[in-house]
């Protein structure tokens, strides 16, 4: 174990500051640092530029806004403020950066961040693009929904509540399906380089093709190929399907209702950004982003159960069911819906005790321990393989 001797001196000096040069960051040249990480623009005659280049990542994917359609969720009025610790493990997550295009890193244990850097000329002011992750947050705003009584039940269709799905085997689908993403309707994900992914992007996002909107992209996807509940199978759409039930039920916007009931709540420092779809609303399956300690904030708040500081803001219940496996879903556990990972509602589940994990493509995570209230948050520009994973687990031995 390393001493206290070797750890990184102090954490004032690199926490809120420029704590790598662009050199410094591990391949900095590949993505970007020459043109001084250049954010693509909007195309003329199109929605959107395009951010997937490794060139273009640090700039796309800290200023989602200046490409796309976003809506704002406010900052709280008096933010709620972490304090400030140590840990012997500095030197190796030090290390781990390094090695690895991360962006930011944020390791917090309750009320206390232990460690926090940034990568790329990236600052804790930058708000950092969640990928999937918000599909997680889709999630919670859905228990949310159910607790002030605008959902019914998670065994309820969505043809329910959105009458464009009605006779459709998305509409028939259960909620408590879509949330354990096993609908068992068709959707190619990875298949054909996400040809599926892209026919879906097209209508919702870019108003291209059949349809010119979300509920029509989603529709174009109508063959059953298993019962539902019965199969896991990765699928994006099926947040953009509960985001419908959610628009068609709040009467107001996903963005308005985060920051009620969630943002504001938890004290977050600084406003997030959602990316909007064709008819402007928020985009279940990508497109939030925001600063890093807002993400641990997050990750502080699921860490709890829902509670923030004595008040129950998620119903524990929900916590509970949206971490754990019922007996009869025995094909959501780990290594059997995934090789290393199991599923809950919408969250990634880890092995032997209770662990859970919100995450993203290209390398984004919030994880969160709630035996130890550990949290890890990490924003990147590409997959870390399983060293994020390993250094994790390395965390929880030590801290946990």
């Amino acid at each position: 174990m390393l001493t206290r001797r070797n750890a990184l001196a102090g954490l004032a000096a690199v926490v809120g500051s420029r704590s790598a040069s662009a050199q410094s960051s591990p391949q900095a040249d590949l993505y970007g640092a020459r043109e001084g990480y250049l954010v693509p623009s909007r195309v003329v005659g199109q929605r959107e530029g395009n951010p997937w280049p490794p060139k273009y990542r640090v700039g796309a994917f800290t200023h989602l806004d200046q490409i796309y359609d976003t809506r704002t969720t406010s900052r709280a009025a008096e933010p709620w403020a972490f304090g400030r610790g140590d840990f012997e493990g500095q030197a190796l997550v030090a290390d781990y950066l390094s090695q690895h295009p991360v962006t930011g890193l944020l390791i917090a244990r309750d009320d206390r961040i232990l460690f926090e850097r940034y990568q790329y000329g990236r600052t804790d002011r930058d708000r950092f693009v969640s990928q999937s992750m918000v599909k997680s947050i889709t999630g919670l705003l859905v228990g949310l929904a159910i607790a002030d009584g605008a959902i019914q039940s998670v065994d309820d269709p969505p043809e329910k509540y959105v009458p464009a799905f009605k006779g459709s085997e998305y509409g028939r689908t259960p909620i408590r399906a879509l949330l354990h993403m096993s609908s068992g309707v068709e959707f190619g994900e990875d298949r054909d380089n996400g040809r599926d992914l892209n026919r879906l992007w097209r209508g919702a996002v870019a108003g291209q093709g059949p349809g010119h909107g979300t509920i029509d992209s989603i529709l174009q996807f109508n063959k059953r190929i298993a019962p539902a509940g019965t199969r896991y199978f990765y699928a994006s759409i099926e947040p953009d399907v509960l985001t419908m039930v959610l628009k068609h039920t709040l009467g107001r916007t996903a963005s308005a209702y985060i920051q009620e009931r969630i943002w504001q709540p938890i004290g977050a420092e600084s406003d997030a950004t959602w990316l909007l779809d064709a008819e402007g609303y928020e985009l279940a399956h990508f497109g939030f982003s925001a600063v890093l300690r807002d993400y641990a904030r997050l990750g502080r708040l699921l860490a709890h159960d829902g509670a923030w500081n004595g008040r129950q803001i998620i119903p524990a219940r929900w916590m509970m069911e949206a971490t754990t496996v019922r007996p009869s879903d025995g094909y959501l556990l780990p290594g059997r819906a995934m090789r290393d990972f199991g599923y809950g509602y919408l969250l990634w589940l880890l092995p032997n005790r209770r662990q859970f994990a919100l995450v993203g493509a290209f390398g984004q995570r919030i994880i969160v321990d709630p035996p130890s209230k550990l949290v890890m948050v990490q924003t990147a520009l590409d997959e870390t393989d399983g060293a994020s994973w390993k250094l994790w687990r390395t965390l929880v031995a030590q801290l946990g």
